[in-house]
């Protein structure tokens, strides 16, 4: 989007998952676009600080977490620079007893274990209303059918989460949930993958009867962990949804219209999925995370991503026909001159259909 607005950009990817980018470098030279277009650099604090602080660079966009997404909104923008940056979530999948049952629960499985959880639109947080809880045995056996392995290897569902430190936060917090009363109702933190002993591999874990007040909900986990939690009424399924800081995205499962409609309005979350497990828009629609989820004033993609990338100008013009010597001076603001011109002719124009009328 930036290059298609007329800019020149630099991109700097994750220093512990640079490779997909330099693969997407490749393919911008294949298809022709020129040197110096798109620049990436590499590295961890050093680049941050000089695309915070550099004057030529006008706008930063950026996706991660909540310190650096915070740390560099404050830097940029201190440094007179247009920032939009999509940080953390905890979206949250509302499962209501009058839904499709396989279709919800294959929905849950491939939202929450898709990219092994590596996603910031991830459904982390599956909220069963009233009876709906009676599936989660079911969900358990359709998680446990999904293949881990290396993520090139065909048929592969699940690959590795991106590094030790991170598979280690991962299972702290499912342990944490154990430990504060939550049942682990599918572990996946003892799996092997063959050749890759030494893998950071986690498999599907599903951890039930969570409470709000627990680490494993109240932190983001980003791994292949699904955390449930059991209500009685939508409107405790719409309290925990808007008690939680993060307004990524959130989604219902209902066959009911009337039960959508209260819940798309009472919510308060920035992209909302009914029967859509991970609401993210087509490119044409602004991703519109919020609360926790988001820091700046225009959105990614759409309408706000466009303009992000812009500055707009506005151009007044005013041409006559008459000799501009002849003029007389006004004090008037032009725009008033314009309309008091268009008024007389309004005037004229209405007095000859009376004419015409009376004739």
């Amino acid at each position: 989007m930036a290059l298609v607005c007329g800019n020149t950009m630099i991109l700097k990817p994750s220093e512990r998952n640079p490779g997909a980018t330099m693969l997407i470098m490749k393919l911008a030279q294949e298809a022709g676009i020129p040197d110096g277009c798109v620049n990436v650099i590499h590295g961890t604090i050093a680049p941050v600080q000089f695309i915070c602080k550099h004057p030529d660079i006008r706008a930063i966009s950026f996706v991660g977490s909540d310190t650096a997404g915070k740390y560099i909104y404050e830097t940029g923008s201190k440094n007179g620079k247009r920032v939009q940056s999509n940080m953390g979530a905890k979206n949250h999948g509302v499962i209501m007893p009058d839904a499709n049952k396989e279709n919800t629960l294959n929905q849950l499985v491939g939202a929450a274990f898709g990219a092994a959880g590596q996603r910031c639109m991830a459904l982390t947080t599956a909220i069963f209303v009233g009876d709906s809880k009676d599936w989660i045995p079911d969900l358990v056996e359709k998680a446990k059918q999904l293949q881990v392995n290396e993520g090139h290897q065909p048929g592969t569902d699940l690959g590795p989460v991106i590094s030790p430190a991170s598979k280690e936060r991962i299972c702290n917090l499912v342990q944490s949930g154990a430990e504060q009363g939550a049942k682990i109702e599918l572990d996946g933190r003892d799996v092997t993958v063959k050749g890759y002993e030494k893998g950071n591999f986690i498999a599907p874990t599903i951890v039930s009867g969570v409470t709000p007040d627990m680490k494993c909900y109240k932190e983001e986990i980003f791994g292949p962990v699904l955390i449930t939690m059991n209500v009685d009424t939508l409107d405790e399924a719409i309290d925990v949804v808007n008690t939680n800081p993060y307004g990524n995205g959130t989604a219902i499962f209902t066959n009911s219209g009337s039960i959508a409609r209260k819940y798309q309005h009472k919510v308060d979350v920035g992209q909302i999925g009914v029967n859509v497990p991970i609401p993210v828009p087509l490119p044409m629609f602004s991703f519109t995370g919020s609360r926790g989820s988001f820091l700046g004033d225009a959105h990614f993609y759409g309408k706000q991503g466009i303009n992000f990338y812009l500055d707009v100008k506005t151009i007044t013009s005013l041409w006559r026909d008459e000799d501009a010597e002849t003029l007389k001076a006004t004090t008037a603001f032009p725009h008033h001159e314009v309309n008091q011109e268009k008024k007389h002719q309004h005037l004229k124009y209405e007095s000859l259909l009376r004419q015409l009328s009376t004739k």
